[in-house]
Order: structure tokens, then sequence, then C-alpha cells
């Protein structure tokens, strides 16, 4: 693929720079048009707003607020709201960028799009953070929309913050919108299903994976990196097919077991001491990035973006890695764990369910009818089954990683929708 603008593929100066290579890769093999791969490049509309806050203690603050949509060619906008001090433009851009990836891999209509706010939020009050969420729904008000862009939960968001958002959206449009978030609490309009979604979608990748390698998971073993929303469902879930998880962490302590950790009582240790592993007794304490490299089959990194680097990735063990994480490989290690044989089952595909549970949720509020737990968690079975098939044959077909694989089977989806619509 030919582009002016095309980046540097050995040192990467950005998170966005580093989805344009993995593009570039997956076009060139695909063998899109140029003029095609040119549109996917460059986000529709990016928004960055400034938005004043009252503070308990009287005084102002002003938090800057960003919204990126990448695409919409396959439908609406779809993409999380994270609170977090890195938030950046750069960030919100790569990450819309691999929610269009992300949606066309799952083969639902939903282009890509993202935001967040740079702030955080733990720092916060409940009363600020309700303060600052109306505001930025007020700002984004003309973006927002159930046609138009459609928002949902993030790191350090929750359906706490998306019932705020989608409030003020119905006051300010003086109707009831319910389908313009997703993430909702489910007495608002939310989903059954959705809270765990995207930690079940990492177990049927990894159980898909593990079947075309010929692991055993009843025998397997398994870190898990990651004990928030996305890596505590993963690691439940993974303990009920009978992989036993040997390591666990968060961003205040990693834990070891050999006999493999009671995930059940992790889970519950967490909730009971400010959502933090610290202190935890099921298992040995180590070295928090040391859960990386140790001698399991599977890893599932599910905290952060960049912590599987050109650095560390020649001390990977595991052979399988099932990224829960948005992110978390940085593309110079992907030749070192395709060279070692690991197999990567990327992002992109791997913490899918997410969206795909948000997008029946969208479509449980158009229609005014509701389906039960299971109803939903079959669908996203279903539904995350056949994109692993989708990518693992692309990965096949054109003797290339996961990962590439993954985008080729977005590309197919796309390159359609845009020439079929002729947007260039």
């Amino acid at each position: 693929m030919e582009s002016t603008t095309k980046p540097d593929t050995t040192t990467h100066q950005s998170m966005f720079h580093a989805v344009l290579a993995r593009l570039d890769k997956a076009a060139e093999l695909f063998g899109i048009k140029p003029e095609i791969a040119e549109i996917l490049r460059h986000p529709k509309k990016e928004v960055k707003v400034s938005l004043p806050v009252k503070m308990d203690d009287g005084s102002i603050k002003v938090f800057e607020g960003f919204r990126t949509i990448h695409s919409t060619h396959l439908g609406p906008s779809k993409g999380g709201i994270r609170y977090a001090m890195d938030v950046n433009d750069d960030e919100v851009r790569a990450l819309a960028a691999w929610m269009t990836i992300k949606c066309a891999i799952a083969n639902i209509p939903y282009g890509g799009g993202k935001g967040g706010v740079k702030c955080d939020p733990r720092k916060m009050s409940e009363g600020e953070l309700e303060r600052m969420t109306r505001a930025y729904t007020r700002s984004m008000a003309d973006i927002f929309g159930e046609n138009k862009d459609v928002p949902a939960p993030d790191m350090g968001t929750g359906k706490r913050e998306m019932a705020w958002l989608l409030d003020e959206f119905n006051r300010i449009k003086g109707e009831d919108c319910p389908g313009v978030v997703t993430g909702k609490p489910i007495t608002l309009g939310g989903s059954k299903g959705r809270e765990a979604a995207t930690g079940r979608g990492v177990m049927v990748a990894a159980l898909a994976a593990m079947k075309k390698m010929g692991i055993n998971h009843k025998t397997a073993t398994a870190a898990v990196q990651g004990f928030g929303n996305v890596g505590s469902n993963a690691a439940r879930l993974l303990a009920s097919k009978s992989i036993k998880i040997q390591a666990i962490s968060d961003h205040t302590a990693a834990y070891f077991n050999a006999n493999g950790i009671d995930i059940d009582a992790a889970i519950k240790f967490a909730a009971s001491n400010g959502n933090i592993l610290k202190g935890f007794t099921g298992g040995e304490e180590i070295d928090k990035n040391s859960i990386l490299t140790l001698n399991v089959d599977l890893l599932v990194p599910a905290a952060i973006q960049g912590v599987i680097t050109e650095a560390n990735a020649k001390d990977i063990k595991a052979k399988l890695i099932v990224e829960g994480a948005n992110g978390p490989t940085e593309a110079e290690a992907d030749e070192i764990l395709n060279n070692k044989g690991i197999i990567v089952v990327p992002d992109v595909l791997a913490n899918g369910g997410g969206v795909t549970v948000s997008y029946f949720e969208w479509v449980q509020n158009k229609y005014g009818h509701y389906w039960t737990e299971e109803e939903v968690n079959a669908k996203h079975d279903t539904s995350m089954a056949q994109a692993f098939e989708n990518c693992w044959y692309n990965s096949q077909q054109y003797k290339t990683s996961m990962r590439i694989g993954a985008y080729i089977t977005a590309l197919k989806r796309l390159d359609k929708a845009i020439r079929y619509k002729g947007s260039f």
C-alpha cells in the first residue's frame, strides 16, 4: 500500500502510528486499493472540548475532553469513554481506529469511535464526577446519537457514568433515548450479560485457540495481568472451564500459586478492599512485571496498553496470548512473538465481546424487548466463535499472524462498504 504519510514501522512515535503500521501490512497482503486504505488512515471527525466543572471546594477546574469518530462506513460510530490522566488525542484516535476494526471483525453494523476526559477519577468525589460527566455530555450533545455515535464505559467509567450521560442527553433532547449509550444499568435499559461480556469474549477466544493448537484446556495453566472488570471476569470464566489460573495481578500487586488461585476468593477480597488486590493471601506475592514471563500455557494481558514490548517479548514463555486490554502488545514486539511461535489472539478480536453485547443492548433498546442472560450469552458465544474462525481462516490463507489476519478480516468488510457507498 502506498501513502505519503506512511509511518516508520520500526520506531512508532504514537499509538495511532502503531495501528497504522498493522493496517498497512494487512492492506498490502489483502491488496486493498491505496485510495480506500488512505480513507481508513484518517479519522472522520475529531472533537476536543474544555469542561469547566465546579469542584466540591467551590473552585472551578477545567478538564480536557475528547471524542474521535474514525469511521461510519458500516454504521453509527461506537466506542467507550475513558477517564484517566493519560487520555490524549493520539490515544483516543488510536482507540477509535481499533473500534472500527473490532466492529468489522465482529460483523456488527457499527463504525469506530472513542472518547475520554483527562482526569483522575479516583481523586474526585461522586458529585464532581457527575458534574464533569454531565458537562462532557452537553459538549458532545451534537456528536452523540443512537443513530450517530453511541458511547459506552471504558477505563475509569461504568454504568453509573453511563446513567448520568443518558439522563443529561435525555434532558437536552427532551425525549427518552435509551439507545444513545450502552453499558447502562439494567433498570435503565442495559443488557443482561454486558458487564462480563468482554471477559467472556476472552474466554471464548482462548478456548477456540487452544483447540486449534491442540492444548487441552482442562490441564492448561494461565496468568492474568489486570484484575478489573475484564481481567477478573476472564479469570473467573477461564477457571470455570478448568483452566488453572496460577497468577493474577493489578496495579498494586501480583500473586502466584502453583496449585491455582481461588478466583472467586480473589474477586471477593478485591471487592472488600477498595477494588485492589494488595494484601491478598491466596498466593505468593511476586514482582508485578514477572507475571508476563511466567511459564504458563496462556497469558492474558488485561490491564493497560504497551506492556509487551521489544524488551520483554523475548522472555515470554506462554504458548498463547489472548489480549484482554486494548493495545497491550507494541508493534515492535509482534515479530519477536511470531518468530518464537507464540500465537497471539489480538485485542481487536479477543476483547470484542464487550462491543458485541453493547450491540445487543442497542438492538434491545430499539425494539423495547429484552433477552435473558442465557440468551445474551448464547448469542455472544456464537458471534465470538464465528469471528475467531474468520480471523483464523484469514491468518492461514494469507500465511500471517492472527493479528494481521484479524485486520484482513475487517478490511474485507470495510473495503466493500466504502466501494459500495462511493465515499471518495
